[in-house]
């Protein structure tokens, strides 16, 4: 049972509560420099609009639960920018190590260039590498750091120890974690070969002591229980897996002791990350595609991400369309991620071009051939080839590049 509350609570205390900054993220698998600068400069900037909600909402903290950087041994020039921006924020701010930036020997934050920096840009900055209670002026601070990257151990284990009676009774309790919980898949939390380890156990009685419970590792909004909440990442850094889906956000939690808390999720990504999922069966599918793209991206450049799933076939020329608008997206976005494939072979109107051909009869012949293989799965020919004939996507490529090279001829 909760331990009894002080006649007089103190009023309700306002937490910016985010996580999963990742700073210095490398994005690998964006090839162009520039993109990949401007999208860990833009996870930079994140940290300044946290900072705007922190002085309209009148936070009393924010809170970051884990993974501040996307390394234990970050740039210096990160180093310095964070304190910097950290600076910034009109109110204290608390972290703990996450997975990524665990606090064990070695990493940024026993490092001398980090705490000079921490000293000279960001005092308001609180790094909590020790699992105990910290006792501030609104709040009692309730931490589960990381100090390895992955830990068989319950990060959140030592609560079942706490003298709850020796806390203050009238100051709300926050705990401030990183980790999965159950029903979330380890793929899902972008951890690789930690499999069930840094698994939270939300669960015991600790659970009936304390009024928020701040969670990190999870790089979407999701609500655990009436008072555990995963923040999510401040800018999203992935394409959504599931339509409900939620990144980008900080979270505004109005924590009183003894009460569920009030929480309010507020803006803070400025990137687009879009699914699109499309079928191309005729030329005019294009028009539908395209329409869809002035739907989710309209006229910005160097703002969004797409992935495109794409299947069908289309003609020669809808397929030349087709690469150009490719190109075009390559240019206007930060990344294009291309799932699926649309093929091309010649329509009605260009095999045509191929069939009937009374004065190149050769080329009239092959070209029959290779559709009528394409249409019945069979070798060309007398000679069978193979149990189940060509491969269609090859002849539909012979058939592309017979077109290709009859047209250079005509030209």
């Amino acid at each position: 049972m909760p331990t009894a509350l002080a006649s007089s609570p103190l009023p309700p205390l306002t937490l910016l509560h985010s996580a999963d900054w990742q700073i210095g993220k490398p994005y690998g698998r964006v090839q162009d420099p520039d993109k990949r600068a401007l999208l860990r400069q833009v996870r930079l900037q994140a940290i300044g609009r946290i900072g705007s909600h922190a002085a309209s909402t009148g936070a009393d903290l924010v809170a970051v639960a884990g993974d501040l950087f996307d390394s234990p041994t970050p740039g210096r020039a990160d180093v310095s920018a964070v304190c910097a921006a950290i600076g910034s924020i009109p109110c204290p701010v608390l972290v703990i190590p996450g997975n990524h930036d665990h606090g064990g020997p070695g990493s940024v934050w026993h490092s001398p260039y980090f705490q000079a920096e921490q000293l000279r840009r960001a005092p308001n900055l609180q790094v909590l590498l020790e699992p105990a209670p910290l006792e501030l002026e609104a709040a009692v601070i309730l931490p589960c750091p990381l100090l390895r990257r992955s830990d068989s151990a319950d990060p959140c284990g030592w609560l079942h120890s706490v003298n709850w009676a020796q806390l203050p009774a009238d100051k709300p309790r926050v705990v401030i974690a990183h980790g999965s919980v159950h029903g979330f898949a380890a793929p899902d939390l972008d951890r690789s070969g930690d499999g069930a380890n840094n698994r939270l156990r939300l669960e015991g009685p600790w659970l009936d002591q304390v009024d928020y419970v701040a969670l990190g590792d999870w790089h979407g909004v999701k609500q655990v229980a009436a008072k555990v909440w995963y923040s999510g990442s401040p800018e999203p850094d992935r394409f959504p897996r599931s339509p409900d889906y939620r990144s980008g956000l900080v979270l505004q939690a109005r924590i009183g002791r003894g009460l569920n808390p009030q929480v309010t999720p507020l803006g803070t990504g400025v990137l687009g990350w879009h699914p699109l999922r499309i079928e191309l069966h005729e030329d005019g599918d294009l028009d539908r595609l395209e329409d869809q793209l002035d739907a989710l991206l309209g006229g910005r450049i160097g703002s969004d991400l797409l992935l495109l799933e794409v299947g069908g076939s289309l003609s020669l020329a809808g397929h030349r369309r087709y690469g150009a608008l490719l190109e075009r997206l390559e240019a206007q976005l930060l990344r294009l991620k291309l799932r699926g494939r649309c093929e091309a072979a010649p329509g009605e109107a260009e095999l045509a071009e191929l069939t009937q051909r009374p004065c190149d009869p050769l080329v009239a012949r092959v070209a029959g051939e290779l559709q009528q293989a394409i249409a019945t799965g069979a070798g060309i020919g007398d000679e069978a080839l193979g149990a189940n004939g060509l491969d269609p996507a090859l002849l539909r490529l012979a058939l592309c590049e017979l077109h290709q090279t009859v047209g250079q001829l005509q030209g």
